[in-house]
């Protein structure tokens, strides 16, 4: 069925006049730009707009569905109410979202990218992407980075065909290295992109690569927020911090001048989103003010000491780095075995969204990297037993 020609055309006239309104720093849609156009999917710009049909894209995708059981910083523990991945992409959104309507930018951009940033991430967060780092440099497949495994899952595992601008904001994110001023690189073409991708990859990225758009910037500072905020209340939940604990009460009221400890994560939250409007109004650049980076790096750094290297966090580490070995090791030797019925064949190099070009090309190393990058925690762990354990026959081997 086809939407009415003059229904179209009163969709096409308000999209003209929100784009009139808009920063003179947003990113249009007509400047769009994909690598590609694939006939068997025309694209109707005016009920969906390119961007919007990136994170359309984005959330139909395999990668996307995975980010349901992918752990955001607590692992190996049972608590309902503590985030995962899915959740901290989507408060990445909104928080995006809510600093690009006040500043007059792009939403349907900033979304793309605040769905697709993490993508990338492997099972047990960033403790797994620092052993699946180490097992590829063994390999010499190159370094692993999350931000780039999630432009290699989008771009070509699954080959969404997304535009410049998603891929370029989804590549430069990397909320954990804190910028205060985040000003575009300014022009993209796809040399461009690829030429950021190679730095990343080389460690060239000091000054650290900055995405091209301002929504791009938008979405870097917004996964600072979402996660300093988030992680301080999850790290409360699970108990390896106090609500009342004397250092963060007083980083929270020397930087950022807040009083109300009840709720950590909303007042964060909404003092740094406020402050970065403030700051970027108008402006070529996201920015924040001197006193709230101050504060965004103290509770870094606050984090990194109380939470992420908390010795009750990081007490299975080396159990986790046994686990990702073995399993890389197991499904390298199936690979160069041809097994046709290993895992690694029949749920990944065989299924129908696995793009043929990324088969065609890909090295074993790397089909096995990008196999267990893609992995959820429970099927990581299901998986690894699944290799290791013995399977035991009940009563008769007639029924093997």
């Amino acid at each position: 069925m086809e939407i009415k020609p003059e229904i179209l055309e009163k969709i096409r006239e308000r999209q003209v006049s929100v784009e009139q309104y808009s920063s003179p720093q947003a990113t249009r849609n007509a400047d769009a730009v994909r690598r590609k156009t694939d006939p068997a999917r025309p694209e109707e710009p005016v009920i969906r707009p390119p961007f919007y049909r990136d994170a359309d894209r984005i959330l139909h995708s395999k990668a996307y569905t995975r980010y349901i059981d992918k752990t955001q910083v607590f692992y190996l523990i049972d608590n309902d109410h503590i985030t995962h991945r899915v959740l901290h992409v989507q408060l990445v959104s909104k928080i995006a979202r809510t600093i690009g309507r006040a500043l007059g930018l792009n939403e349907d951009l900033i979304e793309a990218i605040a769905l697709g940033h993490d993508i990338g991430h492997v099972p047990f967060g960033h403790k797994g992407e620092e052993f699946l780092n180490e097992i590829c440099v063994r390999e010499g497949i190159g370094v692993f980075k999350h931000n780039l495994q999630s432009i290699q899952s989008l771009d070509v595992i699954e080959d969404l065909d997304l535009t410049l601008q998603t891929l370029d904001g989804v590549l430069c994110h990397d909320g954990e290295r804190f910028v205060r001023r985040l000003r575009p690189t300014g022009s993209l073409d796809a040399a461009t992109l690829t030429s950021k991708r190679e730095q990343i990859r080389r460690g060239a990225d000091d000054p650290p690569v900055l995405p091209s758009t301002m929504e791009g910037c938008v979405v870097r500072a917004a996964d600072v927020i979402a996660y300093l905020g988030r992680d301080l209340q999850d790290a409360i939940e699970v108990g390896l911090i106090d609500e009342d604990d004397e250092e963060l009460l007083a980083i929270c009221r020397d930087s950022l001048g807040i009083e109300d400890y009840q709720t950590i994560n909303w007042t964060v939250i909404d003092t740094l989103i406020k402050d970065l409007i403030n700051e970027s109004f108008g402006e070529a650049e996201i920015a924040f003010s001197r006193d709230a980076a101050e504060g965004v790096t103290r509770m870094q750094e606050f984090s990194i000491d109380r939470i992420y290297q908390n010795p009750r966090l990081t007490a299975q580490q080396e159990k986790i780095r046994t686990m990702f070995v073995t399993l890389f090791d197991h499904f390298s030797g199936d690979l160069a075995e041809g097994k046709a019925d290993s895992p690694i064949a029949t749920e990944f190099l065989d299924a129908s969204w696995v793009s043929r070009t990324y088969l065609e090309h890909a090295r074993d190393g790397e089909k096995v990297r990008d196999f267990i990058a893609g992995m959820t925690d429970r099927y990581f762990a299901e998986t690894f037993q699944v290799v290791t354990i013995p399977e035991r026959v009940r009563g008769t081997y007639r029924r093997a």
